[in-house]
């Protein structure tokens, strides 16, 4: 039954993370939002409800190391194998906006949660912090938004729809968001059994399983987009997304738990940390050629199965661990610092004449 209850719930959550934004972009393109702003918002954020609800649900049924490992897993996961792959399947172009405010944001960040969590805990008064800097990012995305005048929706269409067509996509909103909440109680349910049947940490079920299934929704979109050329909404989706699950889904998940979220010293010492690191790679890797190229696309993806088989020895204590971790360390990162930094002086001389 765990498995069926796994299976179902993470079919609830594609299907109402799909609902959802679909008709919540519908209803925000009648405004006239640009595609990097729906990337940022409307799409990410609906992509990310699935997190929202399970770290709400986690929070809730005493599973802190679910909740927090869910949003930490996420965003590794999101930088590192859905920035990949959508880069891999066609070389992604980064807006300015992105390079100059979105992903220095997404950065500072994951300092400040790592800053808040040193004390392994997030408080009530951290989960009023991170929200109340949603809503402040919210205002200056809509600032922006209105400062620039995009007009990159199809206003023509937005402007004709009927009164049925408003009925269907807030009905559509709301059927998402039941199904979202029904989903993330199956899937967080059965993780915990499959949890206890393994002998595996539930932070680290938290930081795979139930970081790359919630994160489905985004791995879907951001394809999609990259496909149809809509490079904004695919980037969009993976940097608004991280903000919003440091900011709307810790700052609300720590504001409705009884006692706020307990982090587990390994979190503050390895995982949290190497989102930090993820966030920081986005950086050069963006600046560069302001694109994300296929060899850079195949870069994130191999970090991604290295962190991904760290976790699995490390939760194992297999043998073989010392060995990644020193491969790690002295080979491939040193290496991958040394192109980074060489690209990025090649692009500083190329922007300065």
């Amino acid at each position: 039954m765990s498995y069926i209850a796994f299976l179902a719930g993470l079919g609830f959550l594609l299907v109402g993370a799909e609902m959802l934004v679909r008709g919540a972009s519908r209803l925000a393109a009648r405004f006239g939002v640009s595609s990097l702003i729906i990337g940022l918002t409307v799409v990410a954020f609906g992509t990310s409800s699935p997190e929202l609800a399970v770290s709400i649900k986690a929070a809730f049924a005493d599973q802190a190391a679910i909740a927090m490992g869910n949003v930490v897993g996420s965003n590794i996961f999101n930088v590192l194998f859905i920035l990949g792959l959508s880069a891999l399947v066609t070389p992604l172009l980064v807006a300015q906006q992105l390079i100059r405010f979105d992903i220095p944001l997404m950065v500072l960040l994951s300092v400040a949660l790592f800053l808040l969590a040193l004390d392994e805990r997030l408080s009530r008064l951290d989960g009023l912090l991170l929200a109340s800097g949603l809503i402040a990012y919210l205002g200056f995305l809509l600032y922006q938004n209105s400062r620039a005048r995009a007009r990159e929706a199809d206003e023509d269409g937005a402007r004709t729809q009927t009164d049925g067509a408003w009925l269907v996509n807030s009905v559509l909103v709301v059927a998402g968001l039941l199904l979202l909440v029904i989903g993330s109680r199956w899937l967080v349910d059965s993780a915990v059994a499959f949890a206890g049947y393994l002998g595996i940490s539930e932070q680290v079920i938290g930081l795979t399983i139930v970081a790359a299934g919630t994160s489905l929704p985004e791995v879907v979109t951001s394809l999609v987009a990259a496909l149809r050329g809509e490079r904004d909404i695919a980037i969009g989706n993976v940097v608004g997304s991280n903000v919003f699950n440091l900011l709307g889904v810790l700052g609300v998940t720590s504001l409705l738990a009884p006692s706020g979220i307990d982090v587990t010293p390994a979190m503050v010492g390895f995982d949290i940390p190497v989102m930090i690191a993820v966030a920081l790679i986005c950086l050069p890797i963006c600046f560069t050629g302001s694109t994300i190229s296929r060899w850079e696309g195949a870069l994130l993806l191999g970090y991604y199965v290295a962190y991904t088989l760290y976790l699995i020895l490390a939760a194992s204590q297999h043998d073989t661990l010392s060995g990644l971790t020193q491969i790690m360390l002295y080979a491939v990162l040193p290496l991958t610092i040394l192109f980074l930094a060489i690209s990025t002086i090649k692009e500083l001389k190329r922007r300065t004449g």
